[in-house]
């Protein structure tokens, strides 16, 4: 946007962030994918001072609350951005029962050609659309939001039954899922 908008302007407050694939493809229907984003986040976590306070991989887009420590917000996301379109890309190539993989590729250098900001390939849609939380009760709708995403979409009866969110961690309080989660309330 010119005028400045979809930006991170307060990089130390919390944010709820989407990241989407390009052309909405269905990447992250194979676990191997999925796996790509949750151990990028947890190295982010580890050694950027990355904050998940809630998250979930649905098919071919990423929900997210986020904040940093001690980093800008914004070059932790360029940098996770980079490194999953790059290794999620590479996963694709080199695997070998990916049905999808010529029809995939084929969008993702399409893509990239056609975007000044890419070398060779556009994995994620340009933007981030953050929305910076301002209150319990919105903070409290983008968690529910989040995790109901793999209800609604059908992948799941309850949030708690999906793998691939915070739902779980939120649900029981405790560490049970996959990623440390930085609670907000």
């Amino acid at each position: 946007m010119g005028d400045g908008g979809f930006k991170i302007r307060n990089q130390s407050a919390v944010h709820f962030i989407t990241f989407s694939v390009v052309e909405w493809v269905d990447v992250f229907t194979r676990r191997c994918y999925c796996d790509i984003v949750v151990d990028s986040l947890r190295y982010c976590q580890e050694k950027k001072g990355l904050l998940v306070h809630c998250w979930c991989i649905m098919s071919n887009h990423v929900h997210l609350i986020l904040s940093a420590k001690e980093n800008n917000l914004s070059d932790v996301l360029r940098d996770f951005k980079r490194h999953t379109s790059r290794n999620i890309i590479t996963a694709i190539e080199d695997h070998k029962g990916e049905s999808r993989k010529s029809w995939m590729l084929n969008i993702f250098q399409q893509r990239g050609e056609g975007n000044i900001r890419n070398e060779k390939n556009q994995f994620w849609q340009q933007e981030n659309h953050p929305v910076e939380i301002f209150s319990l009760e919105f903070i409290g709708q983008k968690v529910c939001y989040i995790h109901n995403n793999p209800v609604k979409a059908g992948f799941v009866r309850s949030p708690e039954g999906y793998m691939y969110s915070s739902a779980i961690d939120y649900a029981k309080r405790e560490q049970c899922g996959l990623l440390k989660i930085d609670f907000l309330y």
